[in-house]
């Protein structure tokens, strides 16, 4: 037999929970965010497929997702409503005797070791199905990366395999973003140097690369291009690599002033979840099962109408202490050129460089 890893997402989430709850609702544009009421500032945490197709998703303001779908109906975020179904769901894959890592509320990845990988992710459907009445997509790969594209090639509630074999021909002509890990920033300057899709990534000067993005990431972005990913399933608890808090304010702040504040504010409130003094509802924050030192400190901020950027800086070692957090999100801060009414603020602490790949779990 051999071994595959397959990429389980639950099809819109958080919007088929509303309407397993909520019935009546099924075949209408339905929209979650915030406390529910689009005339406030929030933002779209997921919407149905059928509100998707009036251009409504994912990170959108609540206002701009009432104008273009104004018939949807807009429910407020239940975390633990949710966090109790996908316990269901993790149980329910478990219950077929693969390796589970979970990665999220709605997605985990599996390692199995069978001739009819197909026949093994159609199975997890029908166990999902029959414990929580949700559908999910799952994508088939040889490692991680390309289980988890070969998820969305899948969707919605199908079966799609990624390898080696078929991966050119899938994604070759793609955008480099279609790849798990690149990002809008990586891919422009990518394309400053004349690499615009997957093929020409591949065909790359590792070296020219390295030069460009670094001695690890240039080499790994070649890598990512021929489809190397990890291989191994883990099944340990998981735990986020971050951890913030960030809100968005009713009323713009024009006062950098008290944009200052806000920030100071925010990475006190962090650094305190940090250590374990304020852990999360139900007990899951990060101090949860122990304090999680900080390496790194990542500020965002989302000017009016609706610009976002971010700055990060490093911490000298890592630490949960208050001050040098606090004062490393002022830093960050203090990199932000424009000065802007500000309608969201954010701080984010990271417990691993990201900058780091383990090739050795690659082939």
């Amino acid at each position: 037999m051999a071994a595959w890893v397959l990429h389980v997402d639950l099809d819109q989430f958080i919007a088929a929970v509303e309407v397993l709850r909520h019935p009546e609702l099924r075949g209408q544009p339905v929209v979650v965010g915030g406390d529910g009421d689009p005339a406030k500032r929030g933002v779209v945490s997921t919407a149905s497929y059928e509100a998707r197709a009036f251009g409504v998703h994912s990170g959108q303001a609540l206002r701009r997702a009432a104008r273009l779908c104004p018939d949807a109906v807009f429910l407020p975020v239940d975390r633990d409503a949710y966090e109790a179904v996908s316990a269901e769901v993790m149980t329910a894959l478990r219950a077929s005797g693969a390796v589970v890592q979970v990665v999220g509320w709605d997605e985990a990845f599996l390692g199995v070791d069978t001739d009819d990988p197909e026949g093994f992710a159609r199975g997890l459907q029908q166990r999902v199905k029959a414990a929580t009445d949700l559908d999910c997509s799952v994508g088939i790969g040889e490692n991680k990366l390309q289980a988890k594209l070969a998820t969305g090639f899948g969707k919605p509630n199908g079966v799609f395999r990624l390898t080696y074999q078929n991966w050119e021909q899938v994604l070759g002509n793609r955008p480099t973003d279609a790849l798990w890990g690149i990002g809008a920033k990586t891919a422009q300057k990518l394309a400053g140097l004349g690499v615009r899709t997957v093929r020409e990534l591949a065909a790359a000067d590792p070296g020219e690369l390295a030069r460009a993005f670094g001695p690890s990431t240039g080499p790994w972005l070649v890598l990512l291009a021929h489809g190397h990913g990890e291989t191994t399933v883990d099944d340990a608890p998981y735990r986020a690599r971050s951890h913030g808090r960030e809100v968005t304010y009713q009323e713009d702040i024009e006062d950098w002033g008290e944009v200052t504040a806000e920030v100071a504010r925010l990475a006190e409130t962090v650094a305190a979840e940090l250590a374990g003094a304020e852990p999360e509802a139900g007990g899951a924050g990060p101090g949860a099962d122990g304090p999680r030192p900080a390496v790194r400190v990542v500020v965002k901020v989302r000017y009016a109408p609706f610009i976002t950027q971010t700055h990060g800086q490093k911490l000298a070692e890592p630490t949960v202490a208050a001050e040098p957090i606090r004062a490393a999100a002022l830093g960050a801060l203090a990199a932000f050129s424009l000065r802007r009414p500000v309608r969201l603020l954010g701080v984010r602490t990271e417990f691993v460089s990201l900058s780091g790949r383990d090739f050795a779990v690659m082939r």
